[in-house]
Parts: C-alpha cells; structure tokens; sequence
C-alpha cells in the first residue's frame, strides 16, 4: 500500500474541518487531527460547526478544545433543515479566507441530509484544495469503502474515544454511543489498511495530485 505523509517537510499545516452538528467532526477525524497535531510542528486547525445551540453547543467547544482547534466557529443553523440557499452558502464563501492545505468534510454518500449539503457545499468553496470526507457511525447503515486511511497509534486512538465520552454527554444515552463501537470501527479500518497497530480512521479521497 502507497503511503503519504500529509505533514512532511512542513513546519505548519492549515486544516479546516467542518461538521454539522456537535460531535461529528470528533467521530469522522478526531485521531487524525490529533495525530497531525504531533505530525507538524505547527498545527492551524480552523474548526467549525454549523449546529449547535445550549448545552450542545457547550459540548462542541469543549470538544473543539479537547481536539486542539486553533479557531472555532460555532453556528445555529437548523439542526436536520440545511438548506441550499444563500445563509448556509454565504457562510461557506467566508470559509475561503481561511485558506486551508486541507479541508475535511463529510462524505456526500451520508444519508443525512445535512451531511450531504455541507459535503456539497465544501466542494463548491474548495475547488483547488486536498479535500478528505469522513464517515460517522449511525443508525442509517451508510459506511461504505473508504479508498483513503489515517493510521493511528493506540494513545491517539485511546485520546478519540475518552475524549468523546467526556465532552459529549447528551450522547451516552444513545445505544451506539459507546467505547466499543469507536474501536470497533477503528479496528476494521486498520485491518484494512494494515495498519501496524490495527486502528486506523477512513476517509474519502475524489482528487489528490501527488
């Protein structure tokens, strides 16, 4: 398997990350932005949210905290009524400013509505940038095959999982939530992916120039 280091030879790396909801960027690529974060000797992680409100929103800072973002933009858009007009699309122009070496986003084979516009959207905005989707365990049954992988050590994976526990409260309450499917998922990446440790998180690569 070809292998690629996202941070070699740079002193800094400009990552932006993108969720829809509290919870989602830590579930899609929290080892790999913690991994990057040893990686390189600067990390600038512009870590957004599109929304959150009350105590979630306490819960995607303190995420945002746990996973080292260097910039947070929290919004209120309507949770599961993302829209195509021009407030979410208005916003995603201003997103051009942060000039990122990498964007990661959803994936836009993700069954929730959300999820699929912010894909879209990212894509839009970013037409000339390395862009990784990430996939999120639930309900729908949407993971697929993913044709990109970040190895992870077992520390970074055990920092993911803890952390997710702790920041996000309002989420244990839900069956799936649970230390042993983060790992689970970890686990069949790595396998895939022959990872040395065997964790690893999957992503979805459309266009990478090397």
């Amino acid at each position: 398997m070809l292998t690629v280091d996202l941070g070699a030879g740079r002193q800094r790396l400009a990552v932006l990350a993108i969720g829809a909801h509290a919870d989602d960027i830590e579930l899609g690529c929290g080892g790999t932005l913690l991994r990057l974060a040893g990686d390189v000797e600067e990390l600038e992680l512009t870590w957004v949210v599109l929304s959150a409100a009350g105590a979630r929103r306490e819960e995607a800072e303190a995420g945002a905290r746990a996973f080292g973002a260097t910039k947070v933009e929290i919004h209120d858009f309507e949770d599961a009524f993302f829209k195509y007009g021009r407030e979410v699309k208005d916003y995603f122009e201003t997103l051009k400013a942060v000039e990122p070496d990498l964007v990661l986003t959803h994936t836009d084979n993700d069954r929730h509505q959300d999820h699929r516009l912010v894909a879209e959207l990212t894509w839009n905005t970013f037409r000339d940038h390395l862009i990784l989707e990430y996939e999120i365990p639930k309900y729908d049954g949407d993971l697929g095959a993913p044709n990109v992988f970040v190895h992870l050590d077992e520390t970074i994976a055990r920092r993911k999982v803890e952390a997710l526990l702790e920041c996000f409260g309002s989420q244990r309450s839900k069956e799936w939530f649970t230390e042993d499917l983060f790992l689970a998922l970890l686990r069949l990446r790595g396998m895939e992916s022959r990872a040395p440790s065997g964790l690893a998180e999957g992503f979805y690569g459309r266009k990478l120039a090397v």
